[in-house]
């Protein structure tokens, strides 16, 4: 089951399901409940929240649907919302693909390597990703996120996918200066010695509307992972760049293993997300490094679940920005 949040025709958050690639919406689905239950889960980690019939629940309607023959929607006509607009915690993975440690000339890590976001960072699909003063060395990085489905804590790894309800298209935007990579760097100048700023800015956490739950898809047999820069101004402008070509088959510590360490000391709940980690291939490690600047777009794309674009404006663009 794939499910995709996105906005009514009122604008308020709602949850409806692919088929097929076309929707059935969430007031499709709303209509034929009885009970106003549906009408507030606005978002997928609403569901999840609740209890362990809700996969079921979902399922059921779904498939009341489709025999009714309520008319599917393009997806595309319909504005986007993260499958996972408020998550309590964001855990990040660093270097768990070889060809992206290796690309950072870099060791093959040991254990984990473990870093935060939070939800200040998260925006939907078209939202603007925004380069905020003093950095100019904005970068993209395609990961799988993993959302937590039940709560776990101390979790063995041969039981922790029983605690996943999916999976979600993430980027990890990072400024690179920020973060002390010297090829970011200009001579002389060092980083700010820890990745919050570098990582957890407002905007940076792109999060696609698709969530595919654990029986749709399935990372350890290999799922590919795409980066693309399409220049906003230039001779390539408008032209879509490819930047990473990854696969999940490729995962250092794959996502059983990761639920299971992270639970050990950081407790889980239902609507966590877990960025997996980024393949090779992102600018800062090109040579001369490809930065992200305002009026690019990015997308990134997992297969099996979608893919999440947005473009890139300047901080005194912001269209968050206060009047």
């Amino acid at each position: 089951m794939r499910l995709y949040a996105h906005a009514g025709r009122d604008g308020s958050p709602r949850i409806g399901a692919l088929v097929d690639g076309a929707l059935i919406t969430g007031g499709q689905l709303a209509h034929q409940e009885r009970t106003p239950t549906l009408r507030t889960w606005q978002s997928p980690c609403c569901l999840i929240a609740g209890d362990d019939s809700w996969k079921s629940d979902m399922e059921g309607l779904v498939a009341r649907a489709i025999r009714r023959g309520a008319q599917r929607r393009d997806p595309a006509a319909r504005l986007p919302l993260p499958a996972v607009a408020h998550p309590g915690k964001v855990v990040c993975v660093g270097l768990n693909y070889g060809d992206h440690v290796r690309e950072g000339g870099r060791s093959l890590p040991t254990r984990p390597m473990l870093f935060a976001k939070f939800d200040n960072a998260v925006i939907a699909a078209g939202e603007a990703i925004v380069r905020p003063p003093g950095t100019r060395a904005l970068d993209l990085e395609v990961e799988l996120g993993v959302v937590i489905g039940r709560r776990a804590r101390r979790v063995e790894e041969a039981v922790a996918m029983d605690h996943v309800a999916g999976y979600v298209v993430v980027n990890d935007v990072s400024a690179r200066d920020w973060q002390g990579n010297p090829q970011a760097l200009p001579e002389g100048e060092k980083g700010d010695g820890q990745w919050l700023r570098a990582k957890g800015s407002d905007t940076f956490l792109p999060l696609g509307p698709v969530l595919a739950t654990t029986d749709e898809i399935d990372p350890s047999a290999g799922l590919t992972l795409r980066s693309w820069r399409i220049p906003g101004s230039g001779p390539d402008a408008g032209t879509a760049i490819l930047m990473q070509d990854g696969n999940t088959a490729d995962l250092l510590f794959p996502v059983p293993a990761l639920v299971s360490f992270i639970s050990r000391q950081i407790t889980l709940e239902p609507g966590d997300v877990i960025a997996t980690g980024t393949p090779a291939g992102v600018g800062v490690f090109r040579d001369p490094p490809v930065f992200l600047e305002p009026g690019d777009r990015v997308r990134c794309e997992i297969e099996g679940i979608g893919a999440v674009e947005n473009p890139i404006v300047d901080w005194t663009d912001d269209p968050r920005m206060d009047d």
